[in-house]
């Protein structure tokens, strides 16, 4: 595959159903660290709330965020998934449940950019000390809730657009295009389809329809199904995540069209791996999941240290074509 990095930060086949896990916690106890804990001697206790489990991205996350606490050596590691990507419930229920344990830190990839607001105000008029990754929560919201909560991640827009251009140069001016977004609501369905937008103004495409699938491989395979037959004469897709992407390409499979849409997707996980060896993927964009949640622990553990954050600490992206 070529890749085309584009470092924005100083931060240092086909799978056509992915299994939704239940809410999972997994405790990381490195032990022997240095005694960051205050008083008691005991190092600080950070929770790690990602969204579903069941997707590839936040499973890598969390492995990530693992080794990273393991080789710190100097915190407790608490991580927790939820059903779906859209449990707003259980991403409620599990920040209060850090906030009774009396976690030191809470580091979360929300499922909604406003729904997580209230019971992150609980945590943060607790005195623990919140850091946003992935999924920026909303601006106003957090003013309204007098919140200051640093946010780790990439720019979602840039990295649409990337991916955007490639189906853009691929299909030509007047190409018929559709996009399959995230969770409506979510800051990075919103920045990624503002980045998708780009790239077909730019490009000088034709939208013919943008629906969510809200992330999930087999609603997107659903709703672009759907879509083919409403819309036969499609010639490229932009998903908003890989997920959906595989749902597309599995939807093109049963269709017997696979290679006469381009599809293009965002995360670069392992299981679109074989798609872009064989083509049948054109694009996605790496966003680097395994490391985003443990730029985020630094941040986390710098603010525990007293030390100030940068409101956006941007991470890095790339860009991933197929061979």
């Amino acid at each position: 595959m070529k890749t085309q990095l584009k470092s924005v930060a100083a931060l240092v086949g086909m799978v056509m159903v992915i299994a939704a896990c239940g809410q999972q916690d997994t405790t990381s106890d490195p032990g022997g660290g240095d005694d960051t804990g205050g008083d008691s001697g005991e190092v600080p206790t950070i929770g790690l709330v990602m969204k579903s489990l069941g997707n590839p991205f936040f499973q890598n996350m969390e492995e990530g965020a693992i080794a990273h606490a393991e080789e710190r050596g100097d915190l407790e590691l608490e991580t927790v998934g939820i059903q779906s990507e859209t449990d707003i419930t259980g991403q409620v229920e599990a920040v209060n449940n850090l906030v009774a344990q009396q976690v030191d830190a809470i580091v979360i990839a929300p499922a909604d950019s406003r729904g997580l607001i209230a019971p992150l105000k609980a945590a943060y008029d607790a005195g623990i000390a919140i850091v946003n990754i992935d999924v920026k929560l909303d601006d106003a919201a957090l003013a309204e809730a007098d919140m200051e909560v640093p946010f780790v991640g990439p720019d979602n827009v840039d990295g649409a657009r990337q991916v955007g251009e490639v189906l853009a140069q691929e299909l030509g001016t007047g190409g018929k295009v559709v996009i399959l977004e995230g969770v409506a609501g979510a800051a990075n369905a919103e920045q990624r389809k503002e980045g998708f937008m780009q790239a077909i103004d730019e490009g000088g495409l034709e939208l013919i329809e943008s629906a969510t699938a809200n992330w999930e491989t087999e609603e997107a395979n659903t709703v672009f199904t759907n879509l083919l037959s409403a819309h036969p004469d499609i010639q490229g897709v932009m998903t908003a995540n890989d997920s959906m992407a595989l749902g597309v390409l599995a939807a093109l499979d049963a269709a017997g069209r696979t290679g006469e849409i381009s599809v293009v997707g965002f995360d670069n996980i392992p299981e679109v791996q074989p798609a872009l060896e064989g083509g049948s993927l054109l694009a996605t964009l790496d966003q680097f999941g395994s490391q985003q949640a443990s730029y985020g622990i630094d941040v986390a553990m710098d603010l525990l240290d007293g030390k100030d954050a940068n409101d956006w600490e941007k991470t890095p992206i790339e860009l991933v074509t197929a061979e």
